[in-house]
């Protein structure tokens, strides 16, 4: 991601995804990159929940891996 810049660089953040089949992918800390993202690898053709938690403050997201699918969230808010 280049000539991007998130606001919380290398912070912790608490992430849980499910798949649209309530398994679990993900239930972890994850730390942010140096540009304030997080990079995630997950498998393709699957919608997923996400939950990212940071200092008492949740965000919480629907999204998807299908081809012509975005590969970058920036929507996602902290509140």
């Amino acid at each position: 991601m280049t000539g991007c810049q998130g606001e919380l660089v290398n912070e912790d953040f608490e992430v849980y995804i499910e798949d649209n089949e309530g398994n679990v992918v993900l239930d972890d800390t994850v730390q942010s990159l140096p540009n304030g993202f997080i990079d995630l690898w997950l498998p393709r053709d699957r919608t997923y929940q996400i939950t990212i938690a940071y200092d008492g403050k949740t965000a919480e997201s629907e999204f998807s891996t299908f081809e012509g699918d975005d590969t970058c969230i920036t929507t996602m808010q902290l509140s």
